[in-house]
């Protein structure tokens, strides 16, 4: 997960990494990450991990969805839904690549994201038992 995952060494900002999410479990290319502290943990930006286009599903530290947040072939991030960061603008939706300006324009789901998040949805209930 690049700076912040599950990497070893140190960030240039001296970040350990591999220190501020832990994996949860993954199902096909969807890693589950949770931050390892408390409070607000801002999504990875790029993924060093070997699968690429990688799709890691968010979850904060009270077991709620919070983004899914996908990466390209280079590990570099293509597109993030957030599911319950309002900003004002809708609930959820998307910021596409790294313009996650909350001054930009509001972009609503798709079909295929609403289908996705159904998805990853129904995958953290399955393995957390709510069915």
């Amino acid at each position: 997960m690049g700076s912040r995952g599950s990497r070893s060494g140190v960030s240039d900002k001296g970040i350990t990494y591999g220190k501020e999410y832990k994996t949860l479990f993954t199902v096909d290319n969807i890693k589950f990450v949770q931050p390892t502290k408390p409070g607000s943990t801002p999504v990875p930006l790029e993924t060093m991990s070997a699968g690429k286009n990688r799709v890691y599903a968010l979850v904060n530290n009270r077991g709620v969805l919070k983004s899914i947040v996908f990466y390209d072939k280079q590990g570099k991030k293509r597109r993030q839904i957030d599911l319950t960061h309002d900003h004002d603008r809708g609930n959820p939706h998307v910021h596409i690549g790294y313009d996650i300006q909350h001054d930009r324009k509001h972009i609503p789901l798709t079909t295929s994201d609403k289908a996705y998040v159904a998805k990853v949805t129904r995958i953290w209930r399955e393995e957390n038992g709510k069915k």
